[in-house]
């Protein structure tokens, strides 16, 4: 267990999502991290994307620019984060790191995982008011948001039913607001999440 690498064999990320490949190592004295590289085998391709060594931090591969890193001042913890999941990141990731021992021999440890990336249909969504429920003071401000999960982005609309059953739409965002509640504003309200 000295020095060993752990994390899981696989992982599961969510389209357009962020993630975090597990990598971690217990710290000992004597040893020091030299370099930790982590590299990816996709059907077509690989590469390395990530390399941190003595002159610091360099993302290689340029379809993980901006969206990739690794934790600065954690000990041990050497997990890939990558923001903004694509279909065409899944692949077999494998972390590396090397230390120096102190008579100077170095030794070298990797664990690999695969990852699958997935498209997740947004749920039925959740309709969350104040603290008191869904029955305000009139003049009150007041709101309530509607909540999803799902492969982002998630877009949302509030509507209103009118008499004859039909629908009001009233916003495209996430939370309805109002700057103050009057009586005719009692009535049925529903919202809608959806992605792509």
């Amino acid at each position: 267990a000295f020095l060993d690498l752990t994390g899981p064999n696989e992982i599961e990320g969510i389209w357009k999502g962020y993630t975090t490949l597990p990598c971690a190592y217990v710290p000992a004295e004597d040893f020091v991290q030299q370099t930790l590289t982590w590299t990816v085998v996709h059907d077509q391709s690989s590469g390395t994307i990530f390399r941190r060594d003595g002159s610091g931090d360099h993302v290689l591969l340029s379809e993980y620019r901006g969206r990739v890193s690794v934790l600065k001042d954690a000990p041990g913890n050497v997990s890939l984060h990558i923001l903004n999941l694509e279909i065409s990141d899944r692949g077999t990731y494998t972390c590396q790191v090397t230390w120096r021992a102190s008579n100077n021999t170095l030794i070298a440890k990797e664990i690999t995982t695969k990852v699958k990336v997935v498209k997740v249909a947004a749920t039925k969504p959740v309709i969350r008011g104040g603290e008191l429920g869904l029955t305000f003071l009139a003049g009150a401000r007041t709101s309530l948001t509607c909540v999803a999960s799902g492969s982002p982005p998630i877009s949302y609309r509030w509507f209103r039913s009118t008499p004859g059953g039909k629908a009001l739409l009233l916003s495209s965002q996430a939370e309805l607001a109002w700057d103050s509640l009057q009586p005719s504003d009692t009535g049925k309200y529903y919202c809608e999440a959806e992605n792509r």
